[in-house]
C-alpha cells in the first residue's frame, strides 16, 4: 500500500493521473533501458585495450601484427605466461613490490591517520589556519619539488636504496588527511569526553575509540596507498639504479627491452602486464564496496 500511495503522489505531482500509470511505468523502463545500453556500450569500449592485452599475451610474435586483427588465436601459447617467469626475475620485483607497499601502508596510515585526529578532535591555536596550509600543499605539481627532494636524497646518500620511496610515507599526505580527518568529523565528540572521563588519554581515545570507527576510511586509504606504490614507475626509475631492487612496474621495462630478431616481444611483455594487473582488480574487486563507503562518508561533515 505503501508504494502504491508513493506512486500515487508521484503522478499527482507530475500531473498525471493513476489512469497514466502503464504509460508512466513504460516510459521509466524505456528509459532505464536506454541508460543500461549506454553503459554497457561504455563498458565495453573501456574493456577493449584489456581484451587486446590479453589476446597478444597469448598470441605467437608473428601473428601480433596480422591484418586484419584477429582477436582470438588459433591456438593459445600459454607458455608465454611462463616466459615472464623464465626470462625475466618476476618474482624478484614481485617481492620488491610488496615489501615497498607493506611498509607504505604502515607509514601512510599510521601517520595520516595521527594527524587526522589532531585536525578532526583536538583544539589548539592556529588548528584551522595549519590545515589550510597542509591542504595548500596538494596545489604543489609534483615536478616542481623534484629536483630539490632528488639533492636532499642525494645529500643523505638515500639514492639506490627505499628510503625516498618509504621515509615519505611516515610524514602524511595532505589527500589522505582532508579524507581521514572528514571521517572523523562525522564521529560525535561525546565518545572522546566519555572515553576521557574513563581515563584514557589522546592517544587512547585515538587507537582504541576511534581507529575501530573509521575503518572504512581506512581501508579507502589502504586501497588508494596499494594502488599508488603498486603502479608507481617514476619514484623507481628517478631513485634505484639497481635492477635487483625495482619493483614490477619499473620490471616491465626489461621486457620491452628483451628482442627477439628485430621485433620486440610484445607478446611476453603483454603477459607480464597482465599478471600486473591481476592483483589490482582482485583487490579492488573484494574491497570495492569498503572502498566505496569510506569515500562517500568522507564527503559528509558535522
Amino acid at each position: 500500500m505503501a508504494a502504491i500511495q508513493r506512486v500515487t503522489m508521484a503522478l499527482r505531482q507530475s500531473g498525471h493521473s493513476l489512469a497514466a500509470w502503464p504509460t508512466y511505468r513504460l516510459k521509466r523502463q524505456v528509459s532505464k533501458s536506454i541508460l543500461f545500453l549506454f553503459v554497457a556500450a561504455g563498458a565495453l569500449f573501456l574493456l577493449v585495450p584489456l581484451v587486446w592485452m590479453v589476446s597478444t599475451s597469448l598470441k605467437p610474435l608473428g601473428q601480433i601484427w596480422t591484418f586484419p586483427p584477429q582477436w582470438i588465436p588459433e591456438t593459445p601459447l600459454w607458455e608465454n605466461y611462463s616466459q615472464v617467469f623464465t626470462t625475466r626475475p618476476y618474482l624478484l620485483y614481485l617481492r620488491n613490490t610488496l615489501f615497498i607497499i607493506v611498509v607504505a601502508e604502515v607509514g601512510t596510515l599510521l601517520s595520516c591517520s595521527l594527524i587526522a585526529f589532531g585536525f578532526a578532535r583536538t583544539r589548539f591555536p592556529g588548528r584551522n589556519v595549519l590545515f589550510y596550509i597542509v591542504l595548500g600543499t596538494m596545489m604543489i605539481p609534483g615536478y616542481a619539488t623534484l629536483i630539490p627532494m632528488f639533492v636532499l636524497f642525494r645529500e643523505l646518500d638515500w639514492l639506490n636504496t627505499y628510503k625516498p620511496l618509504l621515509v615519505p610515507t611516515f610524514f602524511g599526505n595532505a589527500v589522505y588527511i582532508f579524507l581521514l580527518r572528514q571521517f572523523y568529523m562525522t564521529i560525535p565528540l561525546e565518545l572522546d569526553e566519555a572515553a576521557r572521563i574513563d581515563g584514557c588519554g589522546y592517544f587512547e581515545v585515538y587507537w582504541r575509540i576511534l581507529i575501530p570507527l573509521v575503518k572504512p576510511a581506512l581501508a579507502a586509504v589502504a586501497i588508494f596507498t596499494f594502488m599508488g606504490h603498486w603502479n608507481d614507475y617514476f619514484g623507481p626509475l628517478i631513485y634505484l639504479m639497481d635492477e635487483n631492487k625495482w619493483p614490477v612496474a619499473l620490471g616491465l621495462l626489461t621486457y620491452k627491452n628483451m628482442e627477439s630478431g628485430y621485433y620486440i616481444s610484445w607478446n611476453i611483455l603483454m603477459a607480464a602486464s597482465f599478471l600486473t594487473l591481476v592483483p589490482v582488480l582482485i583487490v579492488f574487486f573484494f574491497a570495492q564496496r569498503t572502498f566505496i563507503q569510506g569515500v562517500v562518508i568522507t564527503g559528509v561533515e558535522k
